[in-house]
Order: structure tokens, then sequence, then C-alpha cells
């Protein structure tokens, strides 16, 4: 919903989603409608929603813009969306026109996604769906099945998922990806520090559902990703990177100190010979 809102709003000129609304539920479409008309909501708590919603779409596009960037900067014969869910990028990056994409999933979203998805063009040279249930199925195993080469470099997007686990979840994924990543492959993953915002948006969330399950100091994130053979290339907070964009974004975003986007290199085996210049 986020990037449907900021798709041809947003003043930053480097986001752009045509594939946003297309995929989300019609609902959810009416509602995102109802916001690009500008209606008036009505009453306080309709009120908030709107300014949270309108603030939340920054968000996403300081996300989707430095992710997107990520991708661009790797360009891997391989992306793994982990936890991709609505994501549209398989759809709409014209960079991805020599990648075999793979979509790691819930089997349920995956089902929905799959029906929405049947109107647009793919941009990328191949789509691979990936059932899994994480809480009961193998990711190297299911990769494996759908045909992911571990021998070549593969880019891997961890967005919108990491704070949702516990931290044993997280480094068990960890392992997972660190034995079906060649040298060289690249990681980005999302994910909340400890903050006194975090605790009143933990609140919120697990309202919603989705109680968050961990936060990491940018120093434990770095170690972890360490000891599972990734060094960190770099690690800003989605403020830091919006006060880089238009005003606009950079104000709208500068309370989201809380989350960061860490971005990471798998090291070479040892003895290895890098073959990047």
């Amino acid at each position: 919903m986020g990037r449907a809102i900021a798709h041809l709003a947003t003043s930053e000129a480097r986001f752009s989603d045509p594939t946003a609304l297309a995929l989300l539920p019609r609902d959810a479409r009416a509602f995102v409608e109802r916001f690009r008309q500008g209606a008036t909501p009505q009453g306080m708590g309709a009120r908030l929603r709107h300014a949270y919603h309108a603030r939340q779409s920054q968000v996403m596009v300081v996300r989707t813009v430095a992710i997107d960037d990520a991708v661009r900067a790797a360009l891997s014969p391989q992306l793994v969306i982990l936890g991709a869910g609505l994501d549209g990028r398989s759809w709409r990056m014209p960079e991805l026109r020599d990648t075999v994409v793979f979509e790691v999933d819930h089997p349920d979203s995956q089902r929905e996604k799959r029906k929405r998805v049947a109107s647009l063009g793919k941009a990328a040279r191949e789509i691979r769906f990936v059932p899994l249930d994480l809480a009961h199925g193998s990711l190297e195993d299911d990769l494996a099945l759908a045909g992911h080469d571990p021998s070549v470099p593969t880019t891997w997007i961890w967005e919108g998922v990491v704070m949702y686990l516990t931290p044993a979840q997280v480094s068990a994924s960890l392992t997972a990806i660190a034995r079906r990543s060649a040298p060289l492959s690249r990681l980005s993953v999302l994910y909340h520090r400890p903050t006194l915002l975090l605790g009143a948006v933990g609140m919120f969330v697990r309202r919603l559902g989705e109680p968050l399950r961990s936060a990491f100091p940018p120093e434990a994130m770095r170690l972890l990703l360490s000891e599972h053979g990734f060094r960190v290339l770099e690690d800003r907070s989605i403020a830091e990177i919006g006060s880089a964009m238009t005003p606009d974004v950079g104000r709208a975003t500068a309370f989201a100190r809380h989350m960061r986007l860490a971005i990471a290199e798998r090291l070479p085996l040892p003895g290895a010979k890098s073959c990047r210049p």
C-alpha cells in the first residue's frame, strides 16, 4: 500500500512502482484510490491512519530505492527474495533481464500473488516461486529443488522480515543463506535497532497481529553477519538514507532511525582469489 500511495506522488524522482496497485487485494486498492484522490478522512482515528500511511509511504520510498540500488550494484545472475510478499521487482526492474529470481514466501500468500501478477509482464529473465513455510520447511532444500545454484553469486533481499523473527530464527536463516551463497554474493537486510520509539512501534504492530520479536544494535548485526561469513559494506538508518533524498522525503522519514538497512558481501573462502576488481 505504501508503494502504491507513493507511486507518481512522491517528490523523489528515483522512485516508481507501477506494479504495487495491481498486486493489492481489492479493498486495499480501493483505499489507495481514495487516498490518491485526496479524500478528507472523517474522525480522529481515520485522520491518524491517514497520517500514518502518508508517512509510511515515504519510508517505503527510501527502502525501495536503497535496495534497488543494491540489486543494481551487484547484478548477480540469481536473486532470492525472502518473504517476497507483494514485492514487484521481478515485474518492474529491467536490470533483472539476465537474472533468475527466486521468490520465497508462505504458500498461501504466494498463491494469491500468482493470481494478481498474471496481468503483469515480467522484467526478470525467469521467476521461480518457492512456496515455503519457514516454521516447518527447509530453505536450503527448497531452493535446491527450485534450481538455485550455490556455486554462482546470489543477491539476497531480506526486507521487512527479520524484525518478526526471534534471534535464533534469524541466525538459523543466516546459516542457510550462507551455505547457499557463493563468494561475492550480496545480502540486503532490513532490521530494527533497539530504541524508545521501537517500543511504541512494537505496541502498534502487536495490535495488528504482527509482534516484533528481534532488534539488533548495529554492532551486534555486524558481528552476526560476520559469524556467518558476510562483511558489512554499509549500514545506515532509513532516516540517514532519506535525508539524502528530497527535503519532503527527508522530513517524513526523520523518525525512522530505528529501522536500518545493512548491505553485506559474502567473503571469499580461505585461499580463494577474489574475482571482483
